[in-house]
């Protein structure tokens, strides 16, 4: 006998959680306590700053853009398991220059040969540009400096940028030494690099320091080596040291990082002579947070990489920070006008796809599948495009207020076409706004409420999305496309005597038989409808509304008709040459889904 396959369920390592709950809960929270092991995580106390009562960080807001600067050569291509050749990293270089980053790290030249290659190319073929300032990472061992200074040798700009770790657990773990010893290696590194850079022409040089793991050292103890070092570089304000603060690994809340960055910045000797970096990593996936808030505690830069990459879960996302500050009318000084090349080019270059939740670059952000939701952005996007009729401005320049769009897509190089998609949970105002940006179809509401139906039993039959195209296609075959329709508008003439209009029609039956029919009426829909009835079918034109077109056949007519035959209300369209043949075949086209 065979043994049925084991449920995946059986193999589960899952435990409900069925513990106490806590005495503090309330009886409408029915959580249970779990068996995670979480007395292991209990946090460190000894690195968090002293208490600021007075912090000033929580009432400050981001009203301008900090020194950007891009990690991602360096920090994001050692986190690549297939590291970035000279091509990739030659891309990737040239983007970020002419997105606007003015401070490139650009490898860890003692690390590799590919890294020093990279940077001898960058110099030897004069591709940095004069404004652009390249950093090159270093640990803090000799014979690695000394390499580091062969490689920037010739460049017009560059900075230095000397690493070690602080923290007491790295102390006593990975490197078996006390405070002294770890301050000493740090100072000994930053004496050699100053007899470096003295043997070095022509270079304008300048020095980071990163005192690696700074979230979790104790605040004492990197302040006396981050203050020694600043005065053995003799930071000034015209040469100013750049001090690097690192969340190598994010341990806390975004709060308590403000905070340390908050102690720092009021504590630090030569303050008006450091840069205050921040390099948020995104462990707690609060990265982005991390780095926000730091800024309104006295950073001046961030570290970080486009959409994030780095080591574990990542750098900061440099993209998603510039475009918040976009977002609240601030200027991030970085282009993300187009931001799909952008992202075309740091997937060649990281070969990693960018999530397609990504915010702001992902190719589902800036969509909505919700009914409800497609409503409100077609209401938000016609109202904008009222405003701008009214100012007799472009619709560009109509400040953006649109629900669920935080910024308009077009901005940043993305079409209206995406932001709508329609399948099983789309409604009326989803399928309306596709047919409308894709093909200039305005449909009526009656209308949209009775195709949305017709494409909401597709999209859950098939169980997929409909794209433009499919949305087209099912409109044209209820409302255009008729297998058998009863009768046909073959040719028709107008007159017009007053307020009065005479039709003479032409009409073919289901059976192929022709007949001419005359009617009169107040409008040319009414006196059709008129002629209509010498056919035995008492037609009622309730409303005809229409607009002109451009579908690619050049400019053209589509009419909408809603007609009451028996107390029954029945819609039909039609798109033609003029707006009169779109008129009478958008009444015929309801006549025949009434005679179907």
């Amino acid at each position: 006998m065979t043994e049925a396959p084991t449920s995946p369920i059986t193999m589960s390592r899952l435990n409900t959680p069925v513990g106490p709950r806590r005495e503090d809960q309330r009886w409408w929270n029915a959580q249970r306590g779990s068996a995670m092991k979480f007395q292991r995580y209990e946090r460190l106390k000894s690195h968090l700053p002293h208490q600021l009562p007075d912090r000033t960080w929580p009432s400050k807001s981001l009203v301008r853009a900090p020194l950007w600067a891009s990690v991602d050569l360096r920090d994001g291509n050692q986190a690549l398991s297939s590291p970035m050749d000279i091509e990739r990293k030659s891309r990737m270089f040239d983007l970020l220059v002419r997105m606007g980053f003015k401070e490139i790290e650009v490898g860890y030249p003692s690390a590799s040969d590919a890294d020093f290659s990279f940077l001898r190319t960058l110099i030897e073929q004069d591709r940095i540009p004069d404004d652009v300032t390249i950093s090159v990472f270093t640990p803090a061992k000799p014979e690695l400096i000394d390499r580091t200074f062969e490689g920037i040798e010739g460049a017009d700009r560059a900075m230095v940028h000397l690493c070690n770790a602080t923290a007491c657990l790295w102390r006593e773990v990975v490197f078996g030494m006390s405070p002294e010893e770890v301050r000493q290696m740090a100072l000994r590194s930053a004496e050699h690099i100053v007899r470096c850079a003295e043997t070095v022409k022509g270079t304008q040089l300048r020095f980071e320091y990163s005192p690696e793991t700074f979230n979790v050292t104790e605040p004492e103890f990197v302040l006396q080596v981050s203050d020694a070092i600043t005065s053995l570089w003799d930071a000034s304000p015209d040469r100013p040291v750049t001090l690097n603060l690192p969340t190598t690994v994010e341990t806390d809340s975004p709060n308590v990082f403000a905070d340390q960055i908050e102690w720092m910045h009021r504590n630090l000797d030569r303050r008006d002579a450091v840069v205050l970096s921040v390099h948020p990593h995104n462990d707690r996936g609060t990265a982005v947070a991390s780095a926000e808030l730091a800024v309104m505690a006295g950073a001046d830069r961030i570290e970080g990489t486009l959409f994030g990459n780095g080591e574990r879960t990542g750098n900061v996302c440099l993209a998603t920070l510039a475009l918040n500050l976009f977002s609240q009318g601030v200027d991030p000084q970085l282009d993300f006008s187009d931001i799909d090349e952008i992202r075309r080019t740091v997937e060649f270059a990281n070969q990693l796809p960018v999530p397609a939740r990504h915010p702001y670059v992902g190719d589902l952000v800036y969509t909505a599948f919700s009914g409800t939701h497609q409503d409100a952005i077609a209401k938000g996007l016609a109202a904008i495009e009222r405003q701008a009729v009214d100012a007799g401005a472009s619709p560009s320049t109509v400040a953006w207020n649109v629900p669920y769009l935080p910024i308009d897509p077009k901005d940043v190089g993305r079409s209206y076409e995406s932001v709508v998609r329609v399948n099983s949970q789309s409604g009326k105002g989803g399928v309306a706004h596709v047919l409308k940006s894709a093909y200039g179809l305005d449909l009526p509401r009656g209308m949209r409420v009775e195709l949305g139906r017709r494409v909401q039993q597709v999209a859950d039959g098939d169980g997929i999305e409909l794209t433009s195209r499919e949305l087209r296609a099912i409109f044209a075959e209820i409302y255009l496309e008729f297998e058998r329709p009863a009768v046909q508008l073959k040719e028709f003439q107008l007159t017009r005597e007053g307020d009065t209009v005479a039709v003479n029609a032409l009409i073919v039956h289901g059976d192929g038989r022709e007949k001419r029919l005359t009617g009169l009426g107040a409008d040319p829909a009414a006196a059709y409808a008129d002629a209509l009835a010498a056919t035995g079918r008492t037609v009622e034109v309730t409303e005809v509304t229409g607009h002109t077109v451009d579908d690619g056949l050049g400019t053209r007519y589509a009419a909408y008709a809603q007609i009451a035959v028996h107390g029954t209300t029945w819609y039909g369209a039609g798109i033609a040459s003029d707006e009169e043949s779109a008129r009478l075949g958008a009444v015929t086209s309801a006549v025949n889904r009434a005679h179907a």
